[in-house]
């Protein structure tokens, strides 16, 4: 797709695996990068073949091993904020497409790759990941999102404690405070979030998609809110074909065959 750092490859199951490809810099995020990265997104929402996308890093070193510090060392306070807001839109892309998007870690995800990571529905690491916002070591703070998301899902002390310390975590450490959601061999990483991706892949892509509306936008809203949201994303589903699709193949004890729509 005319791509020079990432690579898009989806197979016939729909399932997408976005390579950031820059494994000599350790996959490290430039401008271009992420640019790429935000376009790769916007091909994945509308490639109507596309159900789930797998989201990893090029070698076995890195997932992303974070912002480009040669890049950074050379801006001003101006282009710092404008780098920013082009990694929040990035991560702000990959929560808001209407389908699932699985972070694979399969090396050192640091600082705006942590971020990009967290972006994601769910993280799957591998057993030699290792996890962190480590910007304070730079005289610098998260700038993708890290301050927000890193305390909404373990929670504002721990992820003070990290952001604070600069703290690298390994695999297992972020399984245990919700980081993560499996830990694999190495090796066997890909084929486990394939595995999933795939079982994701064959669920109703409408309903997945509204399911990841209502629990992102929910999350912050009162209970009573979500809950009315969650009600009229549920009764949207009631005008689909997937809806009637999926009911029929139950009642017919069969699989479902859904086409989106």
């Amino acid at each position: 797709m005319g791509y020079d750092n990432v690579l898009y490859e989806r197979d016939d199951d729909g399932v997408v695996v976005l390579t950031v490809n820059r494994p000599a810099v350790m996959n490290a995020l430039d401008r271009k990068t992420l640019s790429e990265l935000h376009r790769a997104f916007l091909d994945f929402r509308h490639d109507q073949r596309a159900r789930v996308l797998i989201l990893t890093g090029a070698g076995e070193k890195a997932f992303v091993a974070g912002a480009d510090i040669a890049y950074m060392s050379g801006i001003d306070q101006e282009e710092a904020e404008d780098f920013a807001r082009l990694g929040q839109n990035l991560t702000i892309a990959i929560e808001s497409v209407p389908k699932a998007v699985i972070a694979a870690v399969n090396g050192y995800a640091l600082g705006g790759g942590c971020e990009l990571a967290m972006a994601c529905d769910f993280i799957l690491a591998s057993d030699n990941a290792r996890f962190g916002q480590p910007e304070v070591n730079l005289g610098l703070i998260p700038g993708f999102g890290g301050t927000q998301r890193l305390a909404r899902i373990v929670g504002r002390a721990v992820a003070k404690q990290m952001i604070y310390t600069g703290e690298i975590i390994k695999a297992a450490r972020a399984l245990d405070i919700g980081l993560a959601n499996a830990v694999y061999p190495q090796a066997e990483l890909l084929s486990g979030a394939r595995g999933i991706a795939r079982t994701i892949a064959s669920k109703g892509p409408l309903a997945v998609g509204a399911a990841k509306r209502a629990l992102n936008r929910g999350y912050d809203l009162a209970l009573e809110v979500g809950l009315e949201f969650e009600s009229m994303l549920f009764g949207s589903m009631f005008k689909t074909d997937d809806m009637r699709e999926g009911t029929k193949a139950f009642l017919d004890k069969r699989d479902a065959r859904f086409t989106g729509r």
